[in-house]
C-alpha cells in the first residue's frame, strides 16, 4: 500500500470491467477532480487539495497505470489512450454521485483532462491544464537539438520491449532524474514523498511506458481528428505553464488559443512541479478559473 494523506478518504472505484482506480476524496461542495502527472501520484495535490477542500469536494485519483490504481496490460494500443483515461474520470465522478465536475490536470493528467474536455464537454464545467501542450502541438514544436529535453518521450514511444527493459534496469535513476531536474525547489518534494513516487514507479514501468507510447500513436490520431473537425474546448480553460516557448521557440498561448474559446494563459516562474512548489498560487489560479 502506497503512502496516503490522513485528510483524504480513500475509495476503490471500478471504471471498467477489469480496471479499478485508487481515488482520494476530501472536502465538500462542488466537485473538482485533480489529476497528477509523471512521475507522481495523487500525493502531488496534497497541499492544493487541502486549500480547495474548504469549499469543494476535491477528488484525486491515481491514473490507471500509476500509484495504487490497476495497471492493465496494453493489448491493443488503446488501454492507455487519453480517451480511455478520460472516460475513467467520468466513471469516477459518476460513481461518487456527480454528473458534472471541474477538472484540472498536471503533466500527463493535463493531457487526460484536455481529452476529457473534448470528448465530454457536457460533463466538464471548467478545465485547467498545468505545464503541457496538447499532444499534437507538443510533437510539432519538438525539433533539432532542443528536442533533447524530451528524450524520454522518444524513448517511450518505441515498440514494446526495449524501453521497458532499459527503464526497469534502473528505475530509481530514471524516474528520479525527472524529480531532480524539473524542480526549482528540491525541498518541495520531501524525502518521504519522493520515496513514495519512486516506489510507485518501480511497480509501474510497463504501464507508464504504455501511457507515453499512446501519446506517440493513438493520442495523436485523436487530436488530428479533432483539429480537422474544428473541435474546440467550449468550457472556461486555464493554462499554467513555464515559459517553454522562450526556450523552444513557439508561442504557447497561441497554440492553446487554437483549442480553447475561453482561455486564460499564465506563465509561471516555479518549476514543473508547481502544485508542490507553489501550491498557494496554483490553488488561487484554480479558484479564479472556477469563478468564471
Amino acid at each position: 500500500m502506497a503512502q496516503t494523506v490522513a485528510t483524504f478518504d480513500y475509495h476503490r472505484i471500478n471504471v471498467a470491467d477489469d480496471v479499478s482506480l485508487n481515488v482520494a476524496v476530501t472536502g465538500s461542495g462542488a466537485p473538482l477532480v485533480l489529476l497528477h502527472g509523471f512521475p507522481q501520484t495523487h500525493l502531488m495535490w496534497r497541499h492544493v487539495a487541502a486549500d480547495l477542500a474548504a469549499d469543494h469536494t476535491v477528488i484525486c485519483p491515481d491514473l490507471r497505470g500509476y500509484g495504487d490504481s490497476d495497471k492493465p496490460v496494453d493489448t491493443d494500443g488503446t488501454v492507455y489512450s487519453k480517451r480511455t483515461m478520460a472516460a475513467d474520470m467520468v466513471a469516477v465522478s459518476e460513481a461518487l454521485g456527480y454528473e458534472r465536475f471541474a477538472l484540472a490536470g498536471h503533466d500527463r493528467g493535463a493531457l487526460v483532462a484536455f481529452r476529457a474536455g473534448l470528448d465530454h464537454p457536457d460533463k466538464i464545467t471548467h478545465l485547467a491544464c498545468l505545464d503541457v501542450l496538447p499532444t499534437l502541438d507538443m510533437w510539432d514544436v519538438m525539433h533539432g537539438v532542443t528536442a533533447s529535453v524530451g528524450f524520454h518521450l522518444y524513448l517511450m514511444a518505441q515498440q514494446p520491449g526495449l524501453p521497458e527493459q532499459l527503464i526497469a534496469a534502473s528505475p530509481d535513476a530514471f524516474f528520479g532524474h525527472f524529480l531532480d531536474i524539473w524542480t526549482n525547489d528540491p525541498q518541495a518534494i520531501p524525502a518521504d514523498i519522493r520515496a513514495s513516487y519512486l516506489e510507485a514507479c518501480r511497480g509501474a514501468v510497463p504501464s507508464i511506458v504504455a501511457d507515453y507510447r499512446a501519446s506517440a500513436a493513438i493520442d495523436v490520431e485523436h487530436d488530428q481528428a479533432d483539429r480537422a473537425a474544428g473541435n474546440q474546448l467550449k468550457m472556461p480553460v486555464s493554462v499554467l505553464q513555464q515559459d517553454w516557448g522562450a526556450a523552444l521557440g513557439f508561442d504557447a498561448a497561441a497554440l492553446w488559443g487554437s483549442w480553447a474559446t475561453d482561455l486564460q494563459h499564465t506563465t509561471v516562474t516555479s518549476g514543473h512541479f508547481m502544485a508542490e512548489e507553489a501550491p498557494a498560487d496554483v490553488a488561487a489560479a484554480l479558484r479564479a478559473l472556477l469563478s468564471r
